[in-house]
């Protein structure tokens, strides 16, 4: 379809590559075709789901780490944020190591296309709520 930014199209990995370069964000492509970023040191993902890759699925990993014994007090935080907040939702998970990592996802169904202007905004939003939920962990648990 017609770059123009008022036109809505499918969303696919090709237009969120195009929204990234045009706003000369770094970005790579892993071997799984994921699209990835770095914003303030947290790394973000771009994924396309659903039966047609009608929706996309931003998800960023908070860059500090916390022991096990720090899980229950950061789902206090990520509970109080929900409550606060719509989006985005905000998670912990346990890696490999046993350090538990904090998550931040933000969804949003396009099956009836998207605009180029729809889509930039969808992702600065993601990004910039996110990075908010991070920043909210930060001055919670002293971390800079």
């Amino acid at each position: 379809m017609s770059p123009d930014s008022q036109t809505p199209e499918p969303l696919s990995r090709d237009l969120i590559e195009r929204v990234m370069r045009e706003q000369s964000w770094h970005y790579t492509i892993d071997s799984d075709g994921d699209i990835g970023g770095i914003w303030d040191d947290n790394m973000f993902y771009f994924f396309l789901r659903g039966d047609s890759d009608e929706i996309l699925y931003v998800r960023g990993r908070w860059h500090h780490s916390l022991t096990t014994d720090q899980r229950t007090e950061a789902r206090e935080v990520l509970d109080e944020w929900h409550l606060q907040h719509f989006w985005p939702k905000g998670y912990t998970r346990v890696d490999d190591n046993g350090d538990v990592r904090v998550y931040g996802e933000h969804v949003v169904d396009w099956e009836a296309g998207v605009t180029f202007d729809q889509l930039l905004q969808t992702i600065r939003c993601s990004i910039s709520t996110v990075l908010g939920m991070f920043e909210e962990l930060e001055q919670h648990f002293g971390k800079n």
